[in-house]
């Protein structure tokens, strides 16, 4: 059955057991006790139907659940005439129970966003003409082209052109990556000014793409469900309770000779007072309230079961582009070779007014920032990969990277370059009339939240771990910045889930903080993948199991506060219940607990009790 169905069946189920429920609430108030029992046992048919199914096959199969013994107490509740707890019991259990399954269960479309990233076909050359073939048909050694605004369909190395391409949906990289003759282009990966002809080295099933798509599927398939703490102990309780109430009820009368109706009685006592109802509750009354503060505080949590892995969990791991820094590289640095910084940020803005690249945007927001007009540009030149030129009233200027500059013959001084690049930064180079001009570092900066977001989850005992498919300079500059206990760098999709699983293994359950298609496997191999919300891509938000709102890190030593404290509340909740239950036990086998104890106190007071102490949650700020 499709979740929309399950759920639709579900709250139909819901409603008409609640209006039933009302109904014979009133006509008990009114009297009409057969009408009253009547209508509650059709509202406990409506809402135990399926416990009660489910219940007694696992039963067959000498699997006694939870289930049996709710519709075991609640048969013996209407046995005994408290057709209302019999009722109750049912519909309190079903509510509890489909909200935690429908918070942890929720359905997630990460693979067809990723398919969206998989072109369907590749211009390939044939037969000296360019033709549009389905990327399965394509066969290695075949070339395909790459125009400006396409999308790589298969993996290979290009043979003619050069071009920026953005990599960020599949290594994380912030800046586009030049690709030249003899380099490597990974399907998936974006053209952005230039032409490439690129030779086939993979099938398309074996591309980057598709095993980021394969990889997904896996982490999503081995995922198991976690148990909670309250159905592990119902594997013993269950049984145990039945079979004491079996014994309470004939032992006595068959072997001691005692009155065979006040055995009974107390028998039904104790299975009114084994109602798991608080038991069954415990937990998912929690983590549902969790799951409600945390929607209110900016956290999406998509199931109980994460909140306890993140209670357990020693280590976060972050992606950083996106993540811990803002995703879009700033302009740090200018350094002139005489020149005022705005004079040498004018000519860089009106060069790179015609060019889309994040650089080129950084150029021109700082030059917005400073209040610099840009000039007219006449005889524009864009050279792939490289740089641009164009002249600038009847002088010729050019912007680029090192590259351009070594093959333009134009001198620039290394040093100052190999300095800013030891810090993590991106050079540009600014020339007029065959003279440097000054030389422009641009950087993505982290987050404001990021430092302050670590240092908490430091102080709360957590390692922090950073995973980046930057530069070893880069990323070591932002994880000293940060005050990162380890970082991995140069690191592709796959890579990154080998390393969260080493992590695993040294340190327990892991929680991986991403926000790109790249780290779409690492966010499902993870024990708990949280993505950030605007900014992070669809597949990212799909796949992970807890969503940060409006990009707010700083949501994270929330998150793991509130998963501590639920933690606690559960346990209390559990034993609470557990000792209540015990203590009535007793009574009753003393003869000192009677129906109306029973039910008022060892079952519905405590889960009042439960719920309220749930409810506390909401608090959590």
């Amino acid at each position: 059955m499709h979740r929309e169905e399950h759920t639709r069946s579900w709250l139909i189920e819901l409603i008409g057991a609640s209006v039933l429920f009302s109904i014979g609430l009133a006509s008990s108030y009114l009297g009409l006790n057969l009408a009253s029992k009547t209508i509650f046992l059709t509202s406990a048919g409506v809402s135990g139907f399926r416990i009660a199914v489910s219940g007694l096959k696992n039963a067959l199969r000498k699997n006694i659940n939870i289930n049996l013994l709710v519709t075991v107490a609640s048969t013996g509740a209407f046995i005994i005439g408290e057709a209302v707890e019999g009722a109750a019991v049912l519909l309190l259990f079903n509510v509890a129970e489909r909200l935690e399954d429908y918070a942890a269960d929720r359905a997630r479309s990460a693979i067809e966003a990723l398919i969206e990233l998989k072109p369907e076909v590749a211009t390939i050359r044939r037969n000296g003409s360019e033709v549009k073939i389905p990327v399965e048909d394509v066969m290695p050694g075949e070339i395909y082209v790459l125009k400006p605004g396409d999308r790589a369909p298969l993996d290979g190395v290009v043979v003619e052109g050069a071009s920026s391409v953005d990599q960020a949906p599949i290594t994380g990289e912030s800046i586009p990556v030049t690709k030249l003759i003899g380099d490597e282009v990974y399907s998936g990966s974006f053209n952005i000014d230039g032409f490439l002809a690129v030779r086939i080295t993979k099938m398309a099933e074996e591309s980057m793409i598709s095993r980021i798509l394969k990889l997904v599927e896996e982490a999503e398939h081995s995922r198991s469900a976690t148990e909670t703490f309250i159905e592990r102990f119902s594997k013993f309780y269950t049984p145990a309770v039945l079979v004491l109430s079996f014994f309470l009820a004939l032992v006595p009368s068959i072997f001691f000779m005692q009155p065979p109706n006040v055995w009974v009685y107390r028998s039904l006592v104790l299975l009114v007072i084994a109602c798991p109802c608080a038991l069954a509750i415990s937990t998912p009354i929690a983590m549902v309230s969790a799951i409600t503060s945390a929607g209110r505080n900016g956290v999406l949590v998509k199931g109980g079961a994460y909140i306890e892995k993140i209670n357990l969990s020693k280590v976060f791991v972050f992606d950083k582009t996106g993540t811990l820094t803002q995703g879009e590289p700033e302009v740090t640095d200018v350094v002139t070779s005489g020149l005022p910084e705005s004079e040498v940020l004018r000519i860089a803005a009106s060069l790179e007014s015609k060019i889309d690249h994040p650089i080129s945007r950084a150029i021109r927001e700082e030059a917005r920032i400073r209040g610099i007009n840009t000039s007219e540009i006449r005889d524009f030149k864009a050279y792939a990969g490289k740089g641009v030129e164009g002249c600038i009233e009847d002088k010729i200027c050019c912007i680029g990277n090192i590259r351009f500059f070594e093959e333009s013959g134009i001198p620039f001084t290394k040093n100052i370059v190999e300095k800013l690049e030891s810090e993590g930064k991106t050079v540009v180079l600014v020339s007029g009339e065959n003279c440097l001009l000054g030389v422009i570092a641009v950087m993505d900066k982290p987050r404001a939240m990021s430092k302050e977001t670590i240092s908490k989850l430091k102080e709360r005992g957590i390692r922090i771990v950073m995973l980046t498919g930057d530069n070893e300079k880069t990323a070591q500059a932002i994880a000293e910045k940060l005050g990162i206990d380890e970082f991995k760098a140069n690191l592709l999709p796959e890579e990154k889930v080998e390393v969260v699983k080493r992590l695993r293994e040294t340190y327990g359950p892991i929680v991986m903080v991403g926000d790109g298609v790249n780290d779409a496997p690492a966010l499902a191999s993870a024990d708990v993948g949280v993505a950030m919300g605007v900014i992070g891509s669809s597949v990212a938000l799909e796949t992970a199991d807890v969503a940060l709102m409006e990009d707010n890190l700083g949501r994270l030593p929330y998150l793991v506060k509130m998963s501590r404290t639920t933690m606690q509340r559960i346990k209390e909740n559990i034993s609470v219940s557990i000792l209540v239950k015990v203590l009535f036990a007793i009574l009753t086998f003393f003869g000192l607990a009677r129906l109306w104890e029973a039910v008022a106190i060892g079952d519905m007071g405590v889960s009042l009790a439960v719920i309220l102490n749930s409810i506390r949650l909401s608090k959590i700020k």
